[in-house]
């Protein structure tokens, strides 16, 4: 059975019944867990009917748990030991034996049948899960109570054959999540109406290469990776595409890793870092005085905007030749190493926040050695309130490195979205005129203009999109007779109403004195006017 938004609503809604105290930052640790490990248990399960050939996988456990576990270990790259599997927690359930000491088990067997090839992918993955904190239930008993009732609502979410039914419903939880978690959204979720267009534009024309390698220095939940492959032939073809992400916060890091493999991305091709990006290059870079960068065809990213960072001693940094961000603001650090990584014929596309284009400085520095460089492809301005950490309007920044012109395309997208509750949401028509705009490449009245050099020289370098693209709108022109005739009609009716209201105060009978005074002043009042 696909999953509909009805099915969806269900879900999210069932979630939160049984979140009880624990806040939805930290709640999503445990459902993303439980799900995630459903899925490894079941693709385990499939994988075993096909080779057992009528045997269990407890009777080939017991024989040799060790030769069991390296026949698992080769092709999936770890283990679920019989009675570990998702559906032992469901039957144990069913029996009345489920305690929730068996899935803590199950997580500590997990670690250790990861296989060494694999630890960057499986190792410490289930970390968030903290089956001991009092906000699951101030017992063994009530906690155990809470995770059957978390076991029993993933059960009911069936695989499909032709659907990443799983995979989906992770990527809505990811935005749903997101959404009630305030300001610590931003650490993991790029809403998909972004992603999809910096995909759509990463993989213009290139949708048919048989190898493509992807880059995010800033991944955090891996969303703008998936999205990205998802639109080239090869998706889904194993060692066809190669995902490199980093990502600083560890538990942002574990969303990424079961979200790439959710989406059936083999482990094989992953290749993911807990680290901090800007710290020290990484993937290769500088190794033994030698730089030998590792370079990708497509590098994504939607850094943290304007985030504090060591610029000391980065002179000597290769990332940094066009010059180091200020301490302040590590933006321009965060496009510098994306671009360093990209290949010669490769397509980058960051998105920022508006003061890359004007603040002075060494920024001033940085920007004009990118665009004499030719390295700035496109500036796209995107709607105020579209993520869910700020309010503020970003940009998305087309870049390459080798380009035969010199000339920058703005576009000002930043009207056209639908107005939302607490924020804007970029419509499928608003996504597409962004993306065919950037592939025509040419002027629209309003809305896109191809800026040459020269123009940008005028402009001392600075960006700022309205210098580019007049989007002034003409109000229209006022008719003075029209005017002339509705204040007449205002007029006259405001005299028909104060002599109304003459006649009426004329019929009162005052018995206070005070109400007398009252009514003289009113009567001056109206005969002033």
């Amino acid at each position: 059975m696909a999953l509909t938004s009805e099915r969806e609503a269900m879900i999210w809604k069932t979630l939160n019944d049984t979140r009880g105290k624990i806040e939805p930052s930290e709640y999503k640790n445990y459902i993303f867990g439980v799900m995630f490990y459903k899925f490894l248990s079941e693709k385990a399960q499939a994988w075993l009917k096909g080779v057992l050939r009528g045997e269990t996988w407890a009777a080939v456990w017991q024989q040799d748990s060790d030769k069991a576990s390296e026949f698992m270990q080769r092709t999936l790259g770890y283990v679920i030991r019989p009675g570990d599997m998702f559906s032992d927690w469901v039957a144990a359930i069913n029996e009345d034996k489920f305690n929730i000491m068996m899935v803590s088990d199950a997580m500590v067997h997990f670690d250790q049948g990861v296989s060494p090839e694999a630890k960057n992918d499986f190792a410490g993955i289930f970390a968030d899960m903290d089956l001991t904190s009092s906000r699951l239930g101030a017992n063994a008993q009530t906690r155990t109570a809470t995770m059957m009732d978390w076991i029993n609502l993933m059960n009911k979410i069936e695989l499909d054959e032709d659907a990443d039914v799983l995979g989906d419903l992770y990527e809505y939880l990811i935005g749903m999540f997101a959404a009630n978690s305030g300001a610590k959204a931003g650490e993991f979720y790029t809403p998909h109406q972004v992603s999809d267009i910096m995909a759509r534009i990463l993989t213009a024309g290139r949708e048919n290469l048989e190898e493509y390698s992807l880059y995010d220095p800033t991944m955090g939940s891996g969303s703008l990776l998936l999205t990205t492959a998802s639109y080239m032939k090869n998706a889904g073809v194993r060692g066809a595409i190669k995902y490199y992400g980093q990502e600083w916060i560890t538990t942002t890091y574990n969303l990424a890793r079961m979200n790439l493999m959710m989406h059936k991305v083999e482990y094989n091709d992953i290749n993911l870092r807990n680290a901090d990006t800007l710290n020290s290059d990484w993937p290769d870079g500088v190794v033994d005085g030698v730089d030998n960068p590792r370079m990708f065809d497509a590098v994504m990213a939607n850094p943290p905007y304007s985030q504090n960072w060591d610029n000391q001693n980065r002179e000597d940094d290769p990332r940094f030749r066009f010059g180091v961000a200020p301490k302040s603001k590590a933006d321009y650090a965060f496009l510098l190493h994306s671009l360093y990584h990209l290949k010669n014929d490769g397509r980058m596309a960051i998105v920022l926040p508006h003061g890359v284009l004007f603040r002075g400085g060494t920024e001033a520095k940085i920007r004009k050695k990118l665009f004499d460089n030719h390295n700035i492809v496109a500036i796209i301005g995107l709607p105020e309130k579209i993520f869910t950490n700020t309010g503020i309007p970003t940009i998305i920044m087309v870049l390459e490195k080798n380009r035969a012109t010199d000339d920058v395309l703005f576009i000002d997208a930043s009207k056209g979205f639908e107005k939302q509750k607490n924020s804007n949401k970029l419509r499928q028509r608003d996504i597409d005129k962004i993306v065919s705009t950037y592939l025509a490449r040419k002027d629209l009245d309003k809305y896109a203009h191809v800026a040459t050099m020269d123009e940008i020289h005028d402009n001392d370098y600075n960006l700022n999109i309205p210098r580019y693209v007049d989007t002034f709108e003409e109000e229209e022109p006022v008719d003075t007779a029209k005017l002339l005739e509705s204040m007449k009609s205002v007029s006259d009716e405001e005299r028909q109403l104060t002599a109304e209201l003459k006649d009426m105060m004329a019929d009162l009978v005052v018995t206070h004195p005070e109400d007398q005074q009252i009514l003289d002043n009113l009567k001056g009042v109206l005969d002033y006017e």
